[in-house]
């Protein structure tokens, strides 16, 4: 196993506690053009998907909504949103500290998020200076997961080729699409009653754990070159 020489981490649910509020103001939206909707669906069926992509679920169990509709919708949940996000907004306990303890590891935040909502998410947390500019949104690479795609294109950008690099994620959708982009992949599970860690990666279920992991991985990788070299 290569060790992580590059740490990619998922935003909504892994360093920012946004997921009540976004399924509070995705309820609100859904519910405004007839798709039934509450925030607890977002929790148990949708976490970490593409808003579009529940549209369309919702709209085959529903009915379809106006296209024309969809549009001034989403702009408007998302500009709801990041009103709340900017005040209410808290990090997900343990990830200051373990970002603090991982800071001499290059590091990104991959996202399905568009990129105004990072930015917005890592500056009411704290946490914006720990990433600069290396925000990789799948609005801008046109390619959201569960696809492999975003994952790769954040590595490439990072200068890593993915077998180089450590993803972490909270949702099964993410942890499938770093698996598949061929990276090392840790599994924030906060939720270990009601959901499987798909198999390959590492589960922890605090993000506290995670800079053990971490140095677990390289000083496995150490070991495993120094028995290489022999």
């Amino acid at each position: 196993m290569a060790g992580p020489l590059c740490l990619l981490f998922d935003c909504d649910g892994t360093l920012v506690d946004s997921e009540p509020l976004l399924a509070d103001e995705m309820a609100t939206a859904l519910n405004a053009v007839g798709l039934p909707f509450q925030p607890n669906d977002y929790i148990g069926e949708f976490r970490g998907a593409r808003f579009r992509r529940i549209v369309a679920a919702l709209e085959y169990r529903h009915g379809s909504v106006d296209p024309a509709v969809l549009e001034p919708l989403e702009a408007t949940m998302r500009a709801n949103l990041n009103q709340r996000l900017a005040t209410e907004l808290t990090p997900i306990d343990g990830a200051p500290d373990a970002l603090a303890a991982l800071h001499a590891y290059p590091m990104g935040v991959v996202s399905n998020g568009p990129v105004n909502k990072i930015r917005t998410s890592l500056q009411a947390t704290g946490l914006a200076d720990l990433f600069g500019e290396r925000l990789f949104s799948a609005y801008e690479a046109n390619c959201w997961k569960p696809d492999p795609g975003l994952y790769r294109h954040a590595a490439s950008q990072m200068g890593y080729v993915p077998g180089q690099c450590l993803a972490i994620e909270d949702s099964v959708v993410g942890v499938r699409a770093a698996l598949e982009a061929g990276m090392i992949v840790v599994h924030l599970n906060r939720y270990p009653d009601v959901e499987e860690t798909p198999e390959g990666a590492i589960m922890i279920t605090s993000m506290f754990q995670l800079p053990t992991v971490v140095a677990r991985l390289a000083l496995e990788a150490a070991a495993s070159r120094r028995s290489a070299s022999r």
